[in-house]
């Protein structure tokens, strides 16, 4: 491994972040394939007043021999790993929600695809949201990184790009062909259901500190017995209809996805598994699934890392989102009834991180090390240097969803869920990669294995809850 001299780091990523700050986005390395594009201003409304929905599904695994986030991949799974969503259009420049089976997409990547599926979907970059389950037989996607490492002569491992770049062009042109086969959206389904003996939280709090993590494969006995601790039990499901016939169903649900991993085997892991089971069910309606607020979240009381469990989980998660479909609530909608808003943040850097991981760049313990810390230290140098990140809030009827960054923790869900009782309201995390976990202020103080791995400090609570207060509170809905 190269060792990396650490003013020549500091060095290259202020050079980058400054061109992030005039440009809205790093410099990319190599080129993206020119993607065809609807005209900016063009409105895909056959019908006035009409909402229409429009939806796209490809295959996300790379090939063999490919770098996954944690080594290199051997081969792929049964299943393999998709990117699914949906077109809304009809209320404004149409809304496009993605959810991809990776680990993480983030700084440079995220601007990178917004602005490929922006185009795709004749829309602008700030109405596109792309979101990752975080699995981690997966790949980890961030341009940034990728051109901050080959500029110091580092081989960039997970970051090497080549795969994700031609991926985006099958995405875009994905997005951009199902504007053609878009229909009308009559009704919204919204419904939620206990999801049972999966989700326990990962932090256990003895006389005000985190000692020994609960990790989401716990072969620890006493770790296990441990009460489940703080969670968000359930599953939410908000789900679109053509009179009778449903077209697309989204679900949400705060946890780390892992049963077992480090295989070299591409794979979406138990949530991916219990989305198939449902697809299965609803073969005419594209099931697309997000990640919530699961930063400290994971099945670590109910896993032991035994493989077997991918099922056991795959089939209890699959069970609530068959519970929250059958108990959901229907209700007509049109264009009038939905909106999108996003408010963009600057999340405070903590700075002692920061300086302790550009030490370690002069004697990296591997390509671990920088899998975990290159796309940290690149955010928040982007942060220093002016570029935010856009909280968005998808609202229709009586649904409201969050889009947020980070591996956020379940309190901002069950904060946000808080805020409005009278609303569906459901929470994707996993959108910009680049501030890694995200914790509330409480939690900075206990410490931990996700605070020491933090970028940022414990004020992020008040600048996200003031985010989703200004989004999703004052609204009449």
């Amino acid at each position: 491994m190269k060792s990396v001299n650490r003013r020549r780091f500091i060095a290259t990523l202020s050079a980058a972040s400054a061109a992030a700050a005039v440009s809205g986005h790093m410099p990319a390395y190599g080129e993206t394939a020119e993607i065809n594009s609807l005209p900016a201003d063009s409105d895909t409304r056959k019908e006035e007043g009409t909402l229409r929905i429009a939806t796209f599904d490809v295959d996300a695994t790379p090939p063999a021999g490919s770098q996954l986030t944690y080594g290199q991949m051997l081969h792929s799974w049964d299943l393999g790993l998709r990117a699914r969503g949906i077109v809304l259009s009809g209320a404004g420049k149409p809304v496009v929600l993605c959810a991809i089976d990776w680990i993480g997409i983030a700084n440079e990547s995220q601007d990178v695809f917004k602005d490929a599926l922006a185009a795709a979907a004749g829309t602008t970059p700030d109405r596109v949201a792309v979101h990752t389950l975080h699995q981690h037989d997966a790949p980890i996607c961030d341009f940034s990184a990728e051109k901050v490492m080959r500029e110091l002569g580092v081989e960039p491992h997970c970051f090497e790009s080549y795969f994700a770049r031609t991926f985006l062009d099958r995405l875009a042109k994905a997005v951009r062909e199902s504007i053609g086969r878009m229909q009308p959206v009559t009704h919204i389904g919204t419904g939620k259901a206990p999801v049972y003996q999966v989700a326990s939280n990962r932090r256990i709090v003895k006389d005000g500190q985190v000692g020994e993590m609960r990790s989401t494969a716990c072969r620890n006995p006493a770790l296990r017995a441990e009460p489940e601790g703080l969670v968000d039990p359930d599953v939410t499901l908000l789900g679109f209809w053509n009179g009778q016939a449903p077209v697309a169903v989204l679900t949400f649900y705060a946890t780390h996805p892992q049963s077992y991993y480090l295989t070299g085997i591409a794979n979406p892991d138990f949530p991916g598994v219990a989305r198939f089971y449902r697809q299965l069910a609803l073969p005419d309606a594209l099931h697309v699934h997000f990640t919530g607020a699961g930063g400290n979240i994971g099945a670590g009381k109910y896993n032991d890392g035994s493989h077997e469990n991918r099922l056991m989980l795959a089939q209890r998660l699959a069970d609530g989102m068959e519970r929250a479909w059958n108990e959901r609530v229907m209700l007509p909608v049109g264009a009038p009834d939905m909106d999108w808003n996003t408010v963009p943040v600057s999340l405070p850097v903590s700075e002692t991180y920061i300086r302790e991981v550009e030490k370690r760049f002069k004697s990296p313990d591997g390509p671990y090390f920088y899998a975990n810390n290159v796309s940290q230290v690149v955010w928040a140098k982007r942060q220093s240097a002016g570029k935010r990140i856009d909280i968005a809030c998808l609202r229709i009827g009586k649904a409201c969803v969050l889009f947020m960054p980070g591996e956020l923790f379940v309190e901002y869900q069950l904060a946000a869920k808080a805020m409005r009782p009278d609303l569906a309201v459901s929470m994707a995390a996993y959108g910009d990669y680049g501030p890694s976990y995200i914790g509330t202020d409480e939690a900075y103080r206990q410490g931990g294995y996700e605070i020491k791995s933090s970028p940022v400090t414990g004020e992020a609570e008040q600048t996200l809850t003031d985010a989703v207060r200004q989004l999703i509170k004052g609204k009449t809905f």
